[in-house]
């Protein structure tokens, strides 16, 4: 079996199920007629990048980077819907007032909200300076940053 098809089996276990060991993704595996060494399952997980997170039953899984950082962004986009203040804009700048010592952090959710047309952020104590790509783009950002504070 090509690594590639193999890894990709692999992908697909730990997206349908908790998997907490490299014996049990070798079982896992085996069960669809891959046989594979503790080894290979060990290069594996390195090459794809698998952690491990906490699941929603308690337990520990492995999951891609992508993954375990949903739960963050999920807390990320809480802090950012708490703390905003104000949001006003200038030409192709968003500011946005938070309340005292959350600026860095709603920065930080910003930056993880992957929108294309933000270029950077800034954080002051209670201010986020957003730099947008294009002024005809800062209406669609404004309407994005209004999703995440409801």
């Amino acid at each position: 079996m090509k690594k590639y098809t193999r890894q990709t089996k692999i992908l697909e276990l730990i997206s349908k199920s908790e998997i907490e060991t490299q014996e049990e993704l070798a079982e896992a595996l085996k069960n669809m007629g891959i046989d594979v060494t503790q080894a290979t399952i060990s290069r594996d997980i390195k090459e794809l990048r698998l952690v491990k997170v906490m699941s929603k039953s308690g337990k520990y899984k492995y999951a891609t980077i992508s993954q375990s950082q949903e739960g963050i962004t999920d807390r990320l986009n809480k802090i950012f819907e708490n703390s905003v203040v104000s949001i006003d804009n200038a030409m192709n700048m968003i500011i946005i007032k938070t309340i005292p010592g959350a600026a860095q952090i709603c920065a930080s959710a910003i930056d993880f909200m992957g929108i294309e047309e933000i270029v950077g952020t800034l954080a002051g104590d209670d201010n986020v300076f957003v730099a947008v790509r294009k002024i005809e783009q800062v209406d669609k950002v404004l309407q994005e940053f209004k999703k995440n504070i409801r």
